[in-house]
Order: C-alpha cells, then structure tokens, then sequence
C-alpha cells in the first residue's frame, strides 16, 4: 500500500515537472491601451460685443449775420478825399481830425480856451506820422523861421511828469523833443517852463506865460446823411451821383 502510495506521488510530481516548462510568467503590469490623441485647435474667433445703436449724427450749421447798427457808424479810417467828411473853412483835413494853425499870438492857457470854444483843443499827437504832417504843414507856413506853436502838453501839474490834455500821460517812446529838451530854463521866468511848443521840427518847453502861436485840433464833421436800421430810403436817379456821397430821401 506505502507503494502504490509512493508511486502515485512520483507520477504527480512528473505530471506537474512536465508542465511547468509549458507555463508562461505572468507580468505584474497592467496592459495598457493606448491613449487616444487629442488634439486641441484653437481658432481665433470674433467676439461680436451688443452695441447700442448709436444716434442719427446732428450736424450744426452755424451762420453769421451782420447787423445793422443802430447808431451812426464811426470809419475806423477817413482819407483826405472822403466828401462825407469835412472840415471848417481854416481848417486842415487830416485822417479823422482837423487842425487849426493859429497865426495869433498868446499864452498857452489862453491858446487853449481859444481852441475849446471852437469844439476843439490844444493838438496831442499821437504817432509819427502824425508829428510829420505837422512838421510838413509848420514848414510850409514859416518858410524855414524859428516860429513856434503851442500843443496840448504840459507839466505844469508835477514837474517832468507831462500831460496831453486829455489828461494821458506822455509816451516817452513817442517824443519829439529837441536836443537838451525838456530844460525847465527859469531865466525868463521862475516858475520853469512847464508847456510844449512845436518849432519847424521838434518840441520845446517853455513859459506857460509866453506868448506863441497855436494849433488846434477836433474831429472832422460828417456831411453825408446816415440812417438807422429799419429806415427806407430811395436813391433819386435825377440826384444821385456815382461817388462817395449819394443823396437819400426817405420815403
């Protein structure tokens, strides 16, 4: 019996010896499956943002008118030919005023009440070009003498500090004085010499007493009619004329 035993173990063992070479070793990982590619592609894309409709576009046009003044207009500039614009008999037409060359002799404030009893006043010169027509005008009356003219300018109130009389100061880069002049010389006279004269060509002071001759100054008159906005006017064709000054009568 310990036999057969003995040999049913030999024969199992041989079995199992047999089959062991048949057996294949397992492997501890896993098999895996390939993963499946994936590709991501990225376009760019146009991101239509909700818009408010915008407004219809208001345009503004904008128009300038001229008015008509109301009150008589003022040239910013008159010639020496402009026929609405006159001066006295005596009296020199020059841009938009008129000068009066006085031959009678007295004192500067004499001079001046002379001046504004006629509307008008002692000269004040206001540019270069001004001095020159009355340098030219001087020189034409005098012949090239020593004559003299009282003007509209005065220290008289505070000594070196010189007035128009319209009561503006003098522009000291707009003078026209005479070498060493302003000289305030008391020989003649104790209190100075406190007003301007006008020579042949430039300025002196001298006694407000002394005697000289003077020039007057005033606006030019307007002699052509002017009508205010709304007024209805008819040109006469048998009175009309093709120049500055055209007759109206109002209708």
């Amino acid at each position: 019996m310990l036999r057969n035993l003995e040999l049913k173990q030999k024969t199992i063992k041989g079995d199992v010896t047999e089959r062991l070479p048949e057996m294949k070793p397992c492997s501890t990982v896993q098999p895996t499956c390939p993963e499946p590619e994936v590709k991501i592609i990225t376009q760019p894309c146009n991101i239509i943002q909700p818009t408010t409709p915008q407004p219809t576009e208001i345009t503004t046009v904008t128009q300038s008118y001229s008015t008509i003044p109301t009150t008589t207009p003022q040239p910013s500039e008159i010639t020496m030919n402009d026929p609405c614009y006159k001066c006295e008999d005596g009296w020199k037409q020059h841009g938009e005023n008129c000068y009066y060359f006085s031959t009678r002799k007295s004192s500067w404030d004499a001079s001046r009440t002379v001046c504004r009893t006629q509307g008008g006043d002692l000269v004040k010169i206001d540019s270069s070009e001004e001095q020159s027509f009355l340098r030219t005008t001087i020189q034409q009356m005098t012949e090239g003498y020593e004559i003299y003219f009282w003007i509209g300018l005065t220290d008289s109130a505070e000594e070196g500090k010189w007035l128009w009389v319209d009561g503006s100061p003098l522009n000291e880069r707009l003078t026209f004085w005479f070498f060493h002049e302003p000289d305030d010389w008391t020989d003649e006279d104790s209190d100075g010499e406190d007003c301007g004269r006008m020579g042949p060509a430039y300025w002196f002071d001298k006694s407000c007493k002394a005697r000289e001759r003077s020039i007057c100054e005033k606006p030019v008159v307007a002699v052509c009619p002017h009508f205010s906005s709304g007024t209805t006017v008819r040109v006469e064709d048998t009175m009309s004329y093709f120049s500055k000054a055209i007759p109206f009568r109002i209708v």
